[in-house]
């Protein structure tokens, strides 16, 4: 029996009674949609997965991305990316994810992402504790408590979103083996402006939809107001009461929507406390298409 379970949050739900490892009947890639777009972050507990059945799962719901910056990921699968703070024989067989600041994944593309689908194989623990947390905030939640002379002032304002800004963050973290972007690199992802406020697809209800981590500027505005304006939005978004985390288990598949959350990766592990997760990212170039989201079921049936 497939189940939906709202954590009870402000984010979060497990849905329970998925093989995800088996194809899914469009009924339940229907449901998994819907609970993304209602509870942000998902998790499929006890999942069991090759690389390719990751894959074949994620790609029911967009087209996959293959990242410009992409070194560590499945050999033949550049869409199945591997995050990781091993190291074998003196190098490392992942890309290190701790320490990351808080992002939308994709706001720096013209066709930004619509949902995260992580595997956690290895898990790192501490005295039985899981460690490696992922937070998200809640930017729909974040949109309606904004004042709303910032919302009618900013109703059609657009931001600049630039990948080097990120980029360049993480490679001053300590440890860590990312070299500088290339020409090349950053002439296939140059800085895009996106709305301020998006409507979602689904719900059809807006979300804010900036981030500490890509966004640079508001559009059309002094750098002197576009520094303020950023520097509010940053720190309302940011408020303990929009957080949710997620406490990884082994085999847990956790899927977010990239559109309703910012999140962030807890650096709260050591380098000798392994870590091994697999990823993919799902673009939002179906979810945008309506005749597509006027065939979802219009209900979730919850637990």
């Amino acid at each position: 029996m497939i189940q939906v379970k709202p954590s009870g949050d402000t984010l979060g739900a497990t849905i329970e009674g998925l093989d995800l490892s088996l194809p899914l009947a469009d009924e339940h890639v229907a449901l998994i949609f819907r609970t993304l777009a209602t509870h942000g972050v998902v998790c499929f507990p006890g999942q069991r997965l090759e690389a390719g059945q990751l894959k074949s799962f994620s790609q029911r719901f967009g087209t996959l991305e293959i990242n410009v910056a992409g070194t560590f990921y499945e050999p033949g699968m550049p869409e199945v990316m591997i995050l990781s703070n091993i190291v074998e024989n003196g190098r490392p067989i992942g890309l290190r994810d701790a320490g990351q600041d808080w992002h939308t994944d994709m706001s720096y593309s013209r066709t930004i992402a619509f949902a995260n689908v992580l595997y956690g194989i290895r898990i790192p623990r501490r005295d039985g504790r899981p460690l490696g947390a992922t937070e998200f905030q809640n930017m729909q939640a974040a949109y309606d408590e904004l004042p709303q002379e910032l919302k009618q002032r900013l109703e059609h304002a657009t931001a600049l979103h630039d990948f080097n800004k990120f980029w360049e963050m993480m490679r001053r973290e300590k440890g860590s083996p990312r070299p500088p972007l290339t020409e090349e690199q950053r002439r296939q992802k140059p800085p895009v402006s996106h709305p301020v406020f998006l409507r979602h697809p689904i719900t059809g209800r807006y979300v804010l939809y900036a981030n500490p981590g890509y966004t640079v500027r508001i559009d059309g505005v002094s750098e002197r107001d576009s520094d303020a304006l950023l520097d509010f939005l940053f720190q309302h978004q940011l408020q303990e009461k929009y957080r949710y985390a997620h406490q990884w288990q082994e085999h847990d598949v956790l899927m977010w929507d990239d559109l309703l959350t910012i999140h962030r990766a807890v650096a709260d592990y050591g380098p000798d406390e392994p870590r091994l997760v697999k990823r993919c990212q799902v673009m939002a170039d179906r979810i945008f298409d309506q005749a597509f989201v006027r065939s979802l079921p219009g209900q979730v049936s919850e637990a």
